[in-house]
Formats: structure tokens, sequence, C-alpha cells
């Protein structure tokens, strides 16, 4: 019955380039920026990770939903991307654990989501044309208000988001009797993330994105994260200056994605905004202190400058993306501090890079 009746749909870039597709059968309009992920599984901790709020995804793997939906593999409490283009939608699975098609979990959320788009071709465009606005939309008949509304979307440079994905209230993770306390400023946490601290004999208590250093330090941790999350780090500086206090406290500190641009941003080191994000599961990265590669998870459209960081004389660059050379991890010299670019906790991905988890451990016990 679905695919009996499916709508006409489209595709409407900023700079004015359509491509079409059909409707799923979740009708309406989606806005957002558009990105893709070059993941070849995982799409369910994709479609759940907090750092995509804003995003319509394009996934470059042909078929989407064969698996279906099982909750324990979200990330994130409920779906954070704006949007969804694919090339093939399966509304049948076959993944026997499955709670439920990824049809049903996407209508349960009412999210806009179009098939059979030429994704090769969008795919080319934007790696072409850089990142930008777009709108997916079942109501063809609105062409032209669509337009203008895409016209006053507003840019991601400049977004604060952290705040529309942090939790609203302190919550705690793991075993109560662990032992080491990690206070963690939630900017988009995932759920991987505390689940491999929580693995290391880490309780961790999750604070929202704008809770202050006293706050958090009344609860007597061992030491803090900064988590990932969405849209451009400039604006978070309330952030940015609870990170230069625990970095000045010398307690130890671990930053991911967001919060590795976050620990930067208070040292002086400058961020920009990518032409084009690094968003995937096999992106090569060297380990400069090791020279061992990884293979890593990544989902990122701001990146901390280079030669910035490298003419910094606290900062010790320790790993680099292979594909651009761009900065994926550093340390600071005489700190307990260190943070990379990409996902350790492999939600999804490989596993090459959980060891940094254990590096926090051993910097908790030898402080």
């Amino acid at each position: 019955m679905k695919y009996q009746s499916r709508k006409k749909a489209f595709v409407l870039l900023a700079d004015g380039t359509k491509f079409y597709g059909k409707s799923i059968g979740i009708e309406g309009s989606a806005f957002g920026e558009i990105c893709f992920n070059t993941g070849m599984t995982g799409y369910q901790e994709i479609f759940t990770d907090p750092s995509y709020f804003g995003q319509i995804m394009v996934t470059t793997n042909t078929h989407i939903g064969n698996y279906g939906f099982l909750e324990s593999d979200s990330q994130w409490d409920r779906i954070s991307i704006s949007g969804l283009i694919c090339k093939d939608f399966s509304f049948s699975y076959s993944r026997a654990a499955a709670e439920m098609s990824l049809f049903d979990y996407l209508e349960k959320h009412k999210l806009v989501t179009i098939s059979d788009v030429d994704t090769r071709a969008l795919v080319n465009y934007i790696r072409e044309n850089g990142a930008m606005n777009a709108v997916i939309s079942t109501e063809v008949e609105r062409e032209d208000e669509l337009v203008k509304e895409l016209q006053n979307a507003p840019s991601m440079e400049g977004s604060e988001l952290a705040s529309k994905v942090s939790t609203k209230e302190a919550y705690t993770y793991g075993d109560p009797d662990a032992s080491f306390k990690i206070a963690a400023l939630d900017l988009g946490i995932k759920r991987n993330i505390l689940k491999h601290m929580a693995a290391r004999d880490m309780y961790v208590k999750v604070f929202p994105h704008d809770t202050s250093l006293e706050t958090m330090a009344d609860w007597n941790p061992d030491g803090y994260f900064i988590s990932n999350g969405p849209g451009d780090p400039q604006p978070l500086e309330s952030v940015q200056s609870v990170a230069k206090q625990i970095i000045d406290s010398d307690k130890p500190l671990f930053g991911i994605c967001l919060g590795h641009q976050i620990i930067a941003l208070a040292n002086g080191i400058p961020t920009f905004k990518m032409f084009n994000g690094h968003r995937g599961i096999n992106h090569p990265v060297k380990n400069v202190l090791t020279g061992k590669g990884e293979i890593t998870s990544q989902n990122h459209g701001f990146a901390v400058e280079m030669e910035a960081a490298k003419n910094h004389p606290d900062v010790e660059i320790t790993h680099i993306h292979l594909n651009d050379q761009t900065l994926a991890g550093m340390r600071l010299n005489g700190k307990n501090c260190f943070s990379v670019q990409y996902h350790p906790e492999a939600g999804p991905g490989t596993n090459d890079s959980v060891y940094l988890f254990d590096q926090f451990k051993e910097i908790l016990e030898n402080q």
C-alpha cells in the first residue's frame, strides 16, 4: 500500500538547484543545512546523533531501512536530523532483534523523508559546491513559497544549537560506587560515550550546557568531559570560559568533536566552517604520537585551524586527518587536557579509537 500511494517530492538547494524524488509516505517540508554521510551501516545511530541537529541528511548507502530499528542503538531519546534523503527506502526489514521498521520510527517522529533521489549526483554536487541550506518537500504546489522560506533560513555558521539538544536537568549514568566521578558538559552527548566511560569504572554526571564550573565542582568530580554537539562553536562563549577554568585548575579534561573545538577556542585557537564537513565511519586518521593509522567515525562541519594550533606554544598536535591534513586531535603541554575531532565511541563506526577512553582513565589514575 505504501508503494502505491507515494507522492512526488523534491530537494531544493539554496542556490536554486533542484533534484526530484518520491515521498515515502510522510508528507510536509523540512529545512536545514544539507550534508551527506558515507557510512555503509549505522543509519539509526546517525539519525539519532544530536550533532546532526538542524541538518538534512543524504545517505550515500543505497539501501536504508533494511535492518529496521532497535531502541538500544539510539544515541539520543529522539531523532536529530531535520529530514532524510535516500536512494532506496526499505519498508520491510530482516533483523530479528529489530523492534519496528524504520518507516514506523520515522512516521512516529514525523520526519519528512524522500527516496528515489539520484543521491550520487546530489552528493557530487554538494562536494563541488559546498554545504548549503536546502528544503525537501512533498508540497510541490508550494514551491514558490518554499523558495522564499529557504532564502530566510538561518545559516549554520554563527548558529548556537547546543542549547537545543542539551539536557535541561542534570542526571547521572553508571555505577555510583565507581572509582572515578566525571562531570560531563552536555552539548549533545551521545549514549555510547557514556557507555564507554561507565565500562571504565567512571560514574558520570551530565550537566546542562550552560552549567558553571562552580556548580559542577560542587559535585567534587575527578575529571571533566566536554561533549560533541551541533552548530558553530564560536557563539558558545560561556562554555569556552568554563573550559578555560577547568584547564587552569589542571583537572583532567577530555573533549570530543564540538568539545575539541571549544577547548581550542578557550586557548585562543580559531575554528572555521568547512567547505564540506567530515561525515562517515571510514575516515583515516594518523596518530602522530604512535605513527599508527586509525579508521574513525566522524561528524563535523567545523574544524580547528591547523596552523594556529601548530604555532601555539602550549599545544601539541596528536592526530591528523589523512584525507585533507586537517587537525584531528591535540593535547595541552603541562596540562591534563586532550581532545579529538572525531568520535572514538564508535556509535556507529570502528573500534580503532576506543583507546582514548583508556587514556582518559590513565590520566585520572595518575593525577
